[in-house]
């Protein structure tokens, strides 16, 4: 402890001006990545790089810690193209006014915004209207975003009736909900590799899946041919499910961000 007390006495008001812009510089980095997949990219590189750091410097081999340092040049290089979508994103939005003073963070998923996007499902079953509703979790979904419309409005069961609407331009895509906020309508998501027992769902089910697969989002869909409600999550889907049933359970998972959904609990669904 004296030890430290004794380095920030020795630290002048230029070396605190410094740490700040150091720190101020990450700070922004990471807030232009939030959003996005370079997120888990980024956790990748900088755990490669630990593992590299600490056995170049305790383990007694030569040639490993010859490869470790003459491969620091080359993951230098391939930095830039690794992470090429995030990087030209990042500059267009630093292109655009007023970024720095506009990046308010991510609010929670509230109950009310729940219950509108419940009663939305309900009605939407009963009328035999399709949707996919995606709720954004830590992953951001950004790049997934901008491949619909743009739209960054509050949660309303009527406006999310009025995208479902049969007829409607954006009625086949997804909608992505980011907080408070309808973020995008209309989105392209991934669809899911997996087999047995999803080879048999639709497409907006199985881009329910793939987008639950690559990410911790929750995805609602809504089956055109028969109303059933389903929920997927990290990987695995709730079907049949009715209004109370289907907050319920939106409610626990936002209450335990870390649950899973077992295959249990998808048989007796």
């Amino acid at each position: 402890m004296e030890v430290w007390v004794e380095i920030l006495k020795s630290l002048s008001w230029v070396d605190l001006l410094d740490i700040l812009l150091v720190a101020g510089f990450f700070l922004v980095i990471l807030r232009l990545i939030r959003g996005t997949q370079a997120v888990q990219l980024l956790r990748g590189v900088l755990v490669i790089a630990i593992v590299a750091a600490i056995a170049s410097s305790v383990l007694p081999f030569t040639a490993v810690r010859w490869l470790i340092r003459n491969s620091i040049p080359a993951l230098l290089i391939a930095l830039p193209v690794i992470f090429q979508p995030e990087i030209r994103r990042a500059l267009e939005r630093l292109g655009r006014a007023g970024l720095l003073f506009n990046m308010a963070s991510q609010e929670a998923m509230e109950g009310k915004v729940l219950s509108e996007i419940v009663k939305a499902a309900n009605f939407l079953a009963e009328h035999r209207y399709g949707a996919l509703i995606v709720l954004e979790g830590v992953t951001g979904l950004q790049p997934y975003a901008e491949s619909g419309v743009i739209l960054d409005a509050d949660v309303s069961k009527e406006l999310l009736l009025t995208i479902f609407h049969p007829g409607t331009a954006l009625h086949d895509g997804a909608v992505i909900v980011r907080g408070k906020k309808i973020l995008a309508a209309g989105c392209i998501l991934p669809l899911s590799s997996a087999s047995s027992p999803y080879r048999s769902l639709g497409t907006r089910h199985r881009a329910a899946i793939g987008i639950t697969e690559q990410s911790d989002a929750l995805a609602i869909v809504v089956s055109e041919e028969s109303g059933i409600i389903s929920l997927a999550y990290n990987g695995r889907m709730i079907r049949h499910l009715d209004e109370k049933r289907l907050l319920r359970v939106l409610q626990t998972l936002y209450r335990k961000p870390s649950l899973k959904i077992s295959p249990r609990s998808m048989k007796h669904a």
